[in-house]
């Protein structure tokens, strides 16, 4: 016992200083990280400028035999001490201005001068004129980027599943014309639908009934003597849904006809005469509107005082009539 006790005290003695060893090579290791940052804070300056220098000359453009010569043409120009051209500060193109792309060359390079009416004063006088349809929920009105949209519910517009357009779609679109008309703004007339099939003998699919619908309404406002230069169609189906078409609400917000305004307009140099319309045209069209008449749960009722009045009331249009008497 008294053995193993001895020795056990000697080991313990024995590796008593052995931090010692540990402690010197951190030192050492910290004494060579010192000197490395020593070493890279003092650099000589002139093996350095040599060096840049001599990189300059490789990749300098300006003379016409480089010393160092690669296999292909000379690489492009390097802001050295010798390259007087200053690349950088102006940008590559002269003049930068605002280009349409819509497959139509008179509509790109718009100057200021080709600008129509402002968006801002029209849509306050369609807000004026529509009032009672944007108050009842019919219609809407909103400023999107360079165009102003007049969004029209086709339930006023057109019988359900067809693309004729009633006498309350001419009634609402002579109010539009009357503060449109006189401009020179561009028009987009855009059709939409729900997702419900369609299958008719005239119309197979939602794209043909959005498109059928939106030409309707371009051609009651070409009636209208609204120039035909400034108008298209755009038929978008079922496909830009503004609510959800799983609810009968939502898809009765989707069956709609959108006239976009764009900022934008014809010169007036390339204004056309005014169209006209003979009498005999005129009784055509009044036979065809009489055979396409349905009976309107909506009646739109156009005022002498340029507004509209919505009823639903048969009398209302007689007793209106008696009034103006």
């Amino acid at each position: 016992m008294n053995r193993l006790k001895k020795r056990r005290h000697f080991v313990e003695q024995d590796n008593v200083d052995r931090w010692l060893v540990s402690y010197a090579d951190y030192m050492t290791l910290l004494f060579a990280l010192f000197v490395v940052l020593y070493a890279m804070a003092m650099v000589n300056e002139e093996p350095f400028e040599t060096a840049t220098e001599s990189i300059g000359k490789i990749f300098q453009a300006n003379e016409e035999l480089p010393k160092n010569r690669g296999h292909g043409d000379d690489i492009l120009e390097v802001n050295t001490s010798k390259t007087n051209k200053r690349l950088y500060g102006n940008g590559i193109l002269d003049v930068a201005g605002p280009e349409l792309v819509d497959g139509e060359i008179i509509l790109s390079n718009i100057s200021d001068s080709e600008v129509g009416t402002n968006l801002t004063s029209l849509e306050k006088e369609l807000h004026t004129a529509l009032y009672d349809l944007i108050e009842s929920g019919y219609a809407q009105l909103q400023i999107d980027g360079d165009w102003l949209e007049i969004e029209l519910n086709s339930g006023m517009l057109f019988p359900s599943g067809s693309s004729s357009a009633t006498k309350n779609a001419t009634t609402i679109l002579e109010v539009i014309y009357d503060v449109i008309g006189s401009s020179s703004n561009f028009i987009r007339v855009r059709g939409y639908t729900d997702n419900q099939p369609i299958n008719t003998e005239f119309i197979t699919s939602n794209w043909e009934l959005s498109v059928f619908r939106a030409t309707a309404i371009l051609r009651v406002l070409e009636n209208l003597s609204l120039d035909p230069a400034r108008m298209a169609i755009e038929g978008y189906g079922e496909y830009y849904p503004k609510e959800d078409n799983r609810t009968s609400a939502g898809r009765a917000q989707n069956r709609r006809v959108v006239i976009a305004i764009s900022k934008y307009g014809l010169e007036k140099l390339n204004l056309l005469a005014t169209p006209t319309i003979s009498v005999k045209d005129v009784e055509a069209i009044k036979q065809i509107s009489d055979a396409n008449d349905v009976q309107d749960d909506i009646r739109i009722i156009r005022l002498d005082n340029g507004g509209i009045r919505i009823t639903t009331r048969e009398d209302d249009n007689k007793s209106t009539q008696n009034n103006d008497n």
